[in-house]
């Protein structure tokens, strides 16, 4: 049995977080590339134009230490709708920026933001989404990401037929504007909060009304028994309290360490590096501007319906571990590929084997995101107590953006310096992942949150049938009504 319409609803409104993280991260390579917005700045030194990613990425670090800091005070979807305030406020001042110094302002606005946003909506996601159906209601929030880049790189094409001017860069950016006011207004009116936030919180009646919504299409039995045992496990897990993040270490270490592992995976790939520098690639097969924006957007295209096709058909299937395994093989292979015919062919007339050089790129593309894009923020998610998720998989990002911005400012460098070579620095890490996955990555597909802490050594409350015979009294008497209305 699939997901309700209402589920999805949720998560595809949800993934309009991580798509503002993908379009807003796309959308500047364009927009710093084009003659109007240099010409507009005033001709800013190559220092001050790399500042313009820099200070996004070290927004990106604040907006995750923001939810180690004060997410679990807020709740999921307070916190959410503070961060849709940020980028709004981030996207209108960059559009509306009239100097170099107030365009860097708008950057770092909406780089904390998103990254608030990246991390929260995968947990938000993975505490909402059934057992059975977790891996494509969270995969969503991936599939948003590889969304905003799509469209990022379309926008970015057509802005190449624009005639020149300030609007030629300013309605790029503004097109981001609604995205966020859209989202504030989903979380503040139909998407539910998290049941496992409430019941943290004390709130047990809340917590049921939100649950029988969001498991409308289950049977009543099977909700009673999940919500039992979720609430039995994180009334268990708030019993122990950890004053240093030494002591979360030391009891959840190999949770902790899995989740951020699994997310500095996303950059050790080279993804970023790729995505950010392929034009220089193209441009050094000697392929024209306008030919080289239109092969990013495909590019982009063949990403996300790699994305979308996976997350509806593997996540749930395959499960979690087997899709990290295949796809870190996978890029292990093309990175190879593309790094042996690079050297054969870049600075020949040979157009046939340009053509594969530029194939190795696409079959990348097909391989991370279809494999691990969306499965790494949710495995990072699901991984983790709720008591220490917020602010583990928020120093999981701190940690992703830290190796990210490594990589790729190394990235004008390295190819300079050793061509093609550099992709062999991802493979050697990817080389030692795979055995990473294989040994210390469990399974978690088909489980409930709480049951996945069984599959890391650690204890789960075991029901017994007066825990559920009770719950399921209270359940009935507490949201009958509202469950029937409901459906």
């Amino acid at each position: 049995m699939g997901p309700s319409w209402y589920n999805v609803g949720i998560a595809l409104s949800a993934s309009l977080g991580t798509y503002l993280y993908g379009f807003d991260t796309g959308i500047i390579t364009t927009t710093i590339a084009h003659q109007s917005w240099i010409d507009y700045m005033n001709h800013p030194s190559t220092a001050i134009t790399g500042a313009v990613v820099a200070v996004y990425i070290a927004g990106e670090a604040i907006g995750a230490f923001l939810q180690i800091l004060i997410a679990d005070k807020l709740g999921r979807t307070w916190f959410m709708q503070l961060a849709c305030v940020l980028v709004t406020i981030g996207v209108i001042i960059q559009t509306a920026s009239v100097n170099i110094g107030m365009f860097l302002a708008g950057r770092v606005i909406a780089g904390i933001a998103v990254g608030a946003l990246s991390a929260t909506v995968p947990i938000y996601l993975s505490e909402i989404g059934a057992p059975k159906t977790r891996g494509l209601i969270g995969g969503l929030s991936g599939v948003g990401l590889s969304a905003g880049t799509l469209t990022a790189n379309w926008v970015g094409f057509a802005g190449s037929f624009a005639p020149y001017g300030p609007v030629q860069w300013r309605l790029p950016l503004g097109l981001q504007a609604p995205w966020g006011i859209i989202l504030f207004i989903c979380l503040a009116t139909y998407m539910p909060k998290s049941p496992r936030e409430l019941i943290q919180k004390g709130d047990i009646d809340g917590a049921r009304q939100e649950f029988a919504k969001i498991r409308s299409d289950v049977p009543p039995h099977e909700v009673r028994e999940e919500f039992a045992l979720m609430k039995a496990q994180i009334e268990y897990e708030k019993q122990r309290t950890f004053s240093k993040y030494r002591d979360i270490f030391k009891v959840y270490q190999h949770r902790v360490l899995v989740c951020i592992a699994v997310q500095v995976l996303t950059s050790v790939t080279g993804v970023n590096v790729i995505q950010y520098y392929q034009t220089n690639l193209y441009k050094s097969l000697g392929i024209d501007a306008k030919t080289i924006l239109a092969l990013a957007a495909i590019w982009g295209t063949t990403a996300f319906v790699a994305n979308v096709v996976a997350v509806l058909i593997l996540p749930d299937r395959w499960g979690r571990r087997k899709m990290l395994l295949v796809g870190v093989a996978c890029v292990i292979i093309t990175e190879i590929y593309s790094a042996v015919l690079q050297r054969e062919f870049q600075n020949t007339n040979n157009r046939v084997g340009k053509g594969f050089a530029i194939l190795g790129i696409y079959i990348f593309a097909v391989c991370y995101y279809a494999f691990i894009n969306s499965t790494t923020w949710l495995y990072g998610s699901e991984i983790i107590p709720y008591s220490i998720r917020s602010k583990m998989v928020g120093l999981s990002a701190v940690a992703h953006y830290t190796v990210n911005v490594g990589f790729t400012e190394a990235g004008p460098t390295a190819f300079a310096n050793i061509g093609e070579n550099y992709y062999y620095v991802f493979v050697g890490i990817c080389t030692i992942y795979l055995g990473l996955i294989y040994l210390y990555f469990p399974e978690t597909k088909q489980k409930s949150l709480e049951e996945i802490a069984a599959a890391f050594g650690d204890r789960v409350v075991e029901l017994n049938e007066h825990d559920i015979t009770v719950e399921r009294e209270v359940f009935d008497a507490k949201v009958a009504v509202s469950h029937v209305e409901d459906r």
